[in-house]
């Protein structure tokens, strides 16, 4: 495990996504990557993009194992990569956040008030779709545990506004039931 660890930092892609991916289907179905959490937070100050959304993913994949609650210590600086410089790693964030709020049920209302006060406006106009849905898909897990007037508020909003085209608004209303 520590070997796969360390070949996340290669500047090789090919070794260094394959490391990725082992430790990321590993941590789904056991806590024997976990001990490794405060190499993957390291990771969220890095300069370099790709170890960024590393860590952010490897963290969410091991949300599950955290009984230690280091979720909690690192939600700030987690979140604070929802305006990372790169749309890429912002996507991953957004996408990572449903795992985030299934897992740790205490985080649910920051994670919401974040997605739902994000300024869409503020990324490229080529990214806004994506990311619209991707904070929308987050919200649909969170609203069915915890539906609050916000998260339906930002919903209809979503749908009413020009973001979305026809087969996005008609995907969500089917997921909305």
């Amino acid at each position: 495990m520590k070997q796969l660890v360390g070949w996340l930092s290669l500047k090789d892609d090919n070794v260094r996504y394959q490391a990725f991916e082992l430790l990321q289907n590993r941590s789904a179905f056991f806590d024997d990557v976990y001990p490794f959490w405060d190499i993957f937070s390291e990771k969220l100050k890095s300069e370099n993009s790709y170890q960024r959304s590393i860590g952010l993913m490897l963290i969410a994949e091991n949300v599950r194992w955290d009984t230690e609650n280091r979720m909690e210590e690192i939600i700030g600086e987690y979140l604070a990569l929802l305006s990372d410089e790169k749309p890429i790693t912002i996507r991953q964030c957004i996408q990572s956040l449903g795992k985030v709020a299934s897992a740790k049920p205490g985080l649910r209302d920051i994670i919401t008030l974040r997605l739902i006060s994000f300024d869409i406006m503020t990324v490229k106009e080529t990214m806004r779709k994506s990311i619209l849905l991707d904070i929308l898909n987050v919200l649909l897990v969170i609203r069915k545990e915890h539906k609050t007037a916000e998260v339906e508020d930002f919903i209809l909003k979503a749908l009413s506004g020009g973001i979305l085209d026809k087969k996005s608004k008609k995907q969500i209303e089917h997921l909305l039931g």
